[in-house]
């Protein structure tokens, strides 16, 4: 390996082809707890996360990226939707390194993804922050905890149709929780296979207390709660995610959200006092 991450900017990967078919789509859906009824002919907007790992594992496995991506941290994901990705067709996901700005040894990558049809039209752009080391990261102290059983899970609500509020008032919360077999299940739709999502000795030796929910199943969650204010393929125009803690399966979550504009909601994914993720959405139509 020569240099750093900064000779990675404006490297790209792909085109990889993405095939929106219906078995996939409802493999999606069912991981992430999504109404199975509204998503019957296009992928919701959580989808965007299968169209990311379409080519984030091509840059993790990049000669010049794989030492640093040993230890690599989730900490913001931003999704752009500009038009409905209708189900059984054939997209391609483009992935580029857009910049790399680094503090030490610690390096803060801007990975950018759009998935596009064949004569070059954009369905939706993604763009993720990863913190990238070839060393390790400081670790707070943290007590190994038993796993639940691989079923075991809190209330977990779809995503069911309500009026958009006056601004300032808030939707009705919505209850999320996902079982390890759940985590397995993202897994498989997505192909995010980071074992600490699934296996307790690598979540551990990662300085976690057991296995923890994948970032981006949470992501889809608070855009099941955005978008249910708004019918049709394309309820959401934008969303801005920031990771702040980790949950770790069976937990109950809350999604919150409060209108802040007539287009515009901010979110929250909590349990108890703790706010695990926090973003920013703007309505589509």
């Amino acid at each position: 390996m020569s240099g750093d991450l900064t000779d990675l900017v404006g490297r790209t990967y792909g085109p990889f082809h993405l095939r929106t078919s219906v078995e996939k789509v409802e493999e999606f859906v069912i991981a992430t707890g999504d109404d199975p009824g509204r998503w019957e002919f296009h992928a919701p907007p959580g989808f965007a996360a299968v169209a990311l790992f379409k080519s984030a594992p091509a840059f993790f496995e990049d000669e010049d990226a794989a030492d640093y991506a040993r230890t690599l941290v989730h900490v913001d994901q931003t999704f752009r939707w500009h038009r409905p990705l209708p189900q059984e067709i054939d997209a391609r996901v483009i992935g580029e390194v857009e910049s790399v700005r680094h503090r030490g040894e610690m390096f803060f990558v801007t990975f950018t993804t759009r998935t596009e049809d064949g004569d070059g039209g954009v369905f939706q752009e993604a763009s993720s922050t990863f913190l990238m080391t070839e060393g390790s990261l400081p670790k707070e102290r943290v007590t190994e905890k038993p796993e639940p059983a691989w079923d075991e899970r809190a209330e977990n609500d779809l995503p069911t149709a309500v009026d958009l509020p006056a601004v300032g008032e808030s939707l009705p919360p919505m209850l999320k929780s996902a079982s390890r077999a759940d985590l397995v299940r993202y897994a498989g739709a997505t192909r995010d296979w980071n074992p600490i999502h699934w296996d307790h000795k690598a979540a551990v030796q990662a300085g976690l207390p057991g296995i923890i929910v994948h970032g981006l199943l949470m992501a889809s969650w608070v855009t099941q709660a955005a978008g249910r204010t708004l019918s049709g393929p394309l309820p959401l125009a934008s969303m801005r995610l920031r990771f702040r803690q980790a949950l770790r399966p069976a937990l109950q979550a809350e999604v919150l959200a409060e209108v802040k504009a007539p287009d515009a909601l901010t979110c929250i994914i909590r349990t108890g006092d703790i706010d695990l993720v926090t973003a920013d959405a703007m309505l589509g139509g």
